[in-house]
């Protein structure tokens, strides 16, 4: 009996760990991030499972220019193209599951 609660506190102890990624980081340092951590780390969760690390550092960067976005949006590139889609597809996804 004594197992099970001692796995479930380790969960619970390394569980603020796990969330940290680049996106977390990114968004934690924004303006926005700064006043809602929780929604932070819950962005990073949907990009953990929806991105690579590559992608997901490369979105990290849209939190600190906007612009970079944008570019990437109106590139011409086949490459920046489907990281786009994947970057709609997360959006999306954080968007859905994060709302509250």
């Amino acid at each position: 009996m004594l197992k099970p609660a001692i796995a479930v506190a380790a969960v619970i102890l390394t569980a603020p760990f796990a969330v940290a990624g680049p996106i977390d980081s990114a968004c934690v340092r924004s303006e926005r991030g700064a006043r809602n951590p929780a929604l932070c780390g819950c962005v990073q969760q949907v990009a953990d499972m929806t991105l690579s690390r590559s992608d997901q550092r490369r979105a990290a960067g849209f939190f600190r220019d906007a612009q970079q976005a944008q570019d990437v949006r109106m590139s011409k590139r086949d490459a920046d193209n489907q990281f786009w889609d994947r970057y709609k597809t997360f959006a999306a996804a954080a968007e859905a599951y994060c709302a509250r």
